[in-house]
């Protein structure tokens, strides 16, 4: 049988036609790639839209999307023969069903394990799926993190309050880029030894003792003196101004041999598209006062895992995912040998560094142009 099962009106339009012949059909079932989602209040909006004869239908009046069966649509009148029925998904479903055949989701990736691995003759002669689900989910969080594409991206506009807050799926940063005019991206800069953030702000009393509240824990202050200082800072004081006398990270103390002054530039600290942190006791990305309003692009990393809809692995890595839990259960067996486990850990190894090779994406055509500017004549 083979794999593609969408329509080319249904991959490209998000359309699926029902022409019927009969009459008392009270319920129709897609065969999206995609799965519908009806309106729920405060929870989700609907993913499509129905029409009969070209008639838009109103969901919950004249049709719901039925909640034990999987994609099907039950009507609140029959459809009788001659009527056509209309399935259109909204342009965010349809785009979000682009490229998805690059990808197998992470239940096919458990179910083939179970009938490919584990059985009679079979080397795991029995396993309980929810190890199975333990480790291909331990799995897939460690390809994300250096093997996958999982890097995702927010395009943000910095507010007055300099702060953005971190993603909710976040696990580490990638990049923070700042977009001018022309829409070039400009990297932002961490802000390394130039400021900090402070994890807790205790109140103190007149000899510097911090003070307690009625339940015995520290009292702590609104507003970080450093946060406030540094966003109230003219940024161009800290690109190596001479011509101001204020902070200076080239004029700081140590001889004035710590940041360059003597020698020449840091190249860390001689660049001018501004800076950043991340506040840990806010949850937030904190920006220069340089950035305010300007839009930012976040790239970060997560680990596959946040959503359902994003538990899904790269075909190319569908093999060393399959190492990885085969050796995963052996290794915590007891009474496995261990010619066995590391067998299979040389395997994982090999099959996890061929997808690194694969989703690496690397062309030829690509590495010869790049190449080519290596063969420029330098004239003295």
């Amino acid at each position: 049988m083979a794999l593609i099962t969408e329509t080319n009106a249904q991959y490209y339009s998000g359309q699926q036609v029902f022409n019927h012949t009969s009459a008392g059909v009270s319920f129709l079932t897609t065969t999206f790639n995609t799965d519908l989602v009806g309106t729920i209040v405060n929870v989700s909006n609907s993913n499509f839209k129905v029409t009969k004869n070209a008639n838009l239908l109103v969901e919950g009046v004249d049709y719901n999307l039925s909640t034990t069966i999987l994609n099907q649509i039950d009507f609140t009148a029959n459809i009788v023969a001659g009527d056509q029925v209309l399935v259109t998904l909204n342009q965010t479903a349809i785009n979000n069903n682009y490229g998805s055949y690059e990808y197998i989701s992470l239940i096919d990736i458990i179910n083939n394990f179970m009938v490919a691995y584990v059985g009679m003759d079979k080397l795991i002669p029995r396993c309980k799926r929810s190890d199975v689900i333990f480790h291909a989910k331990r799995g897939l969080q460690e390809f994300s993190y250096d093997t996958l594409k999982s890097i995702k991206s927010q395009e943000l506009k910095i507010p007055p309050s300099l702060s953005v807050a971190i993603p909710q799926d976040y696990v580490n940063y990638v990049r923070v880029s700042h977009i001018d005019q022309s829409g070039v991206k400009r990297i932002i800069y961490p802000v390394n030894n130039l400021t900090i953030s402070p994890t807790e702000l205790p109140v103190q009393d007149a000899d510097g003792v911090p003070t307690q509240n009625s339940f015995g824990q520290n009292n702590q202050a609104e507003q970080s003196i450093t946060e406030e200082r540094w966003n109230k800072e003219n940024q161009n004081n800290l690109t190596g101004n001479l011509d101001i006398d204020n902070t200076n990270v080239y004029d700081w103390a140590w001889w004035k041999l710590n940041f360059g002054q003597r020698y020449g530039l840091e190249p860390q600290y001689s660049q001018s598209n501004g800076w950043f942190q991340i506040n840990e006791r806010l949850g937030t990305f904190s920006f220069s006062s340089d950035l305010a309003g300007k839009i930012i692009v976040l790239e970060y990393v997560s680990d596959g895992l946040a959503y359902d809809m994003d538990s899904k692995v790269p075909k190319m890595a569908e093999d060393a995912l399959y190492a990885h839990i085969n050796y995963s259960i052996l290794s915590t067996r007891a009474n496995t040998q261990e010619y066995i486990v590391q067998r299979y850990k040389r395997d994982r190894s090999a099959k996890l560094r061929n997808a690194k090779i694969r989703l690496s994406n690397l062309k030829l055509d690509e590495i010869v142009q790049v190449f080519r500017g290596k063969s420029k004549w330098l004239k003295f």
